[in-house]
């Protein structure tokens, strides 16, 4: 059984989020909330790489290319979310959201959920904002009406 492209892409893009983070964690970085901002790379990369492999594939249909770029961000970001949830509960769940949200934007005491919840919001919009930058960087190489 083949795995979707979608899919492959999307955990590429968890890996790459996964690893990136490890690494700042390991380093004492993870307090930096603007090295935190740099995981819409790893969103940009897993997109991109699917339409290219879509245009390889003669596939150029603009409406049908946005979805399927979307659709790879938005799996890359709920498998990271799903796995920040898992690892902050392996941490010490609420205990180690608190340690993390002193270097973050969130007042008051937020738990495992709403941390996961605001993170996912966060998300969606970047895949969006991603894919919608990346459709505009490739519509010249689409045929227009």
């Amino acid at each position: 059984m083949k795995i979707p492209k979608e899919l492959y892409n999307g955990i590429i893009i968890w890996i790459g989020i996964s690893i990136y983070f490890l690494a700042m964690k390991a380093l004492d970085l993870a307090d930096l909330f603007y090295l935190r901002a740099l995981n819409i790379l790893f969103i940009y990369y897993g997109a991109n790489r699917m339409l290219k492999s879509n245009y390889k594939e003669g596939k150029t249909e603009l409406p049908a290319n946005a979805i399927s770029a979307l659709t790879t961000a938005l799996i890359g970001v709920f498998i990271s979310i799903a796995g920040l949830i898992l690892y902050s509960y392996m941490q010490g769940g609420d205990k180690y959201i608190e340690s993390l949200s002193a270097s973050f934007l969130f007042g008051g005491d937020p738990t495992v959920v709403t941390y996961g919840v605001s993170l996912l919001f966060e998300g969606i919009v970047s895949a969006v904002i991603v894919t919608y930058t990346l459709m505009l960087f490739w519509k010249k190489r689409y045929p227009c009406d």
